[in-house]
């Protein structure tokens, strides 16, 4: 069987552990996947190390680590990283079963199919037909298959960089989610290369009021309260500013394109086809509220009322931005950091760069590649916390038709069998060769 065939059997299997991450220590299926990817390691002659987050009253929260000995021991080390877990899914809303690993229409089905099962099979995949046929890689490849990385990775890359450091040792950079997919710019194809990341917060807003009859006159409710501090929350125009990497990126676009670097920086991001609601989201920070919870019954008024909010400051921007936040919203609403994680960005350039757009120049002749600061997160955070220089990059030359970013937590969420097929050659291409 090839690596190709491989691949999608591989990610298929992954599909079908339903690993969803509810957040605070809620998930689901991480034991059973990590299960499988150690003895998918162990079947090809490594030694997997398991590292666990355990606390009362969660479940065992299981990453995966493996070294693939490469053969100059004087390079150092390159960490290829990706996470089991997913978003949940309500099935009710698909079209097929999220965990069943469906093949049909020409792709790959379910939930994690891009975010980031994928990945992880196109290495596994990788791994297992290059040691079948007795290859090994130049530089030593550190694998690595994270819990939690959708709750911000406490549990998992955190807890990982935290408790067992040595596990990445002399390892100076990483490869993993989000980048590597194409767009095309007036014909001609383009590699987004992610070499940043926005920061995360995530915010609890809480009003408190005075509880009572839902029939009364109540000028002191909670949900009123609340409601206004999230309409002033979104009434608020974030200001465009440009960091390194997207004003490179912008300047390339509108020269692949012939437009105007001056223009204004939405209309150029536009241009980028599908990919434009992850480069618009770079420009800027965001802020979104996602949860509503307050009251029990019809006619009882609460006594408060609570709001979740993802909010993305650009890098090195997460300590203003709260300062913002609870000053808009003023005495009356009680702000509490459920999950404060930094944005960084990196050059683009340095020999994996170089790797990167020789592989892809390789397999895909006249293509370019980009940089972009992605405008979620990755656990490429936690990484930053040892130095390791982070990048993303999951080669997927996809149609230009499918709305590849759209995948992302989306309903539906699929990834074509010709992407996995080019993805994998990509990949192999470059951990035995760098």
């Amino acid at each position: 069987m090839n690596a190709t065939t491989r691949t999608v059997e591989i990610l298929a299997d992954l599909i079908r552990f339903d690993t969803s991450n509810f957040g605070n220590g809620r998930a689901t299926g991480e034991s059973e996947a990590a299960e499988y990817v150690v003895a998918f390691l162990e079947r090809i002659g490594l030694e997997p190390t398991i590292v666990t987050h355990t606390a009362a009253g969660e479940p065992d929260r299981p990453s995966v680590i493996a070294r693939w000995e490469g053969t100059d021991q004087s390079l150092p080390p390159l960490l290829v990283h990706g996470h089991l877990d997913v978003v949940p899914a309500k099935a009710e809303e698909w079209s097929v079963d999220p965990f069943a690993g469906v093949i049909s229409d020409g792709c790959v089905w379910g939930r994690g199919a891009v975010d980031m099962k994928d990945m992880d099979a196109m290495v596994l995949a990788t791994v297992e037909d290059a040691i079948e046929r007795g290859a090994r890689p130049r530089r030593t490849i550190v694998l690595a298959f994270f819990a939690d990385e959708e709750a911000g990775g406490v549990r998992g890359s955190h807890h990982v960089v935290t408790e067992r450091p040595d596990l990445f040792d002399g390892v100076q950079q990483a490869l993993s989610e989000v980048g590597g997919y194409s767009v095309t710019l007036s014909g001609k194809r383009a590699y987004m290369i992610q070499t940043g990341e926005k920061g995360l917060m995530w915010l609890r807003l809480t009003a408190q009021g005075r509880a009572g009859h839902g029939s009364h006159v109540n000028h002191d409710n909670a949900i009123v309260k609340l409601a206004r501090a999230l309409v002033s929350l979104g009434d608020v125009e974030w200001p465009v500013e440009l960091t390194p990497t997207t004003r490179l990126l912008l300047d390339e676009v509108a020269r692949l394109t012939g437009s105007d670097p001056a223009e204004d920086p939405h209309v150029i991001g536009d241009r980028t086809g599908f990919a434009a609601r992850f480069v618009n989201a770079s420009l800027q920070t965001t802020v979104n509220p996602t949860v509503l919870d307050a009251g029990y019954k019809h006619n009882v008024v609460p006594q408060s009322a609570t709001a979740l909010i993802d909010v993305r400051p650009l890098p090195g921007q997460n300590v203003d931005v709260l300062a913002s936040i609870r000053e808009l919203l003023g005495p009356d609403i009680e702000v509490s950091v459920d999950v404060d994680d930094i944005g960084f960005e990196t050059t683009f350039d340095g020999d994996l760069v170089d790797a990167i757009a020789g592989v892809l120049a390789r397999h895909d002749p006249g293509s370019v590649c980009l940089p972009y600061l992605l405008s979620a997160g990755t656990d490429n955070k936690a990484l930053q916390r040892l130095g390791i220089r982070g990048f993303g990059f999951v080669p997927l030359r996809v149609p230009d038709s499918f709305d590849f970013p759209g995948m992302f937590h989306g309903v539906d969420e699929r990834v074509p069998l010709e992407s996995l097929e080019f993805g994998q050659k990509v990949i192999s291409d470059l951990l035995l060769t760098y």
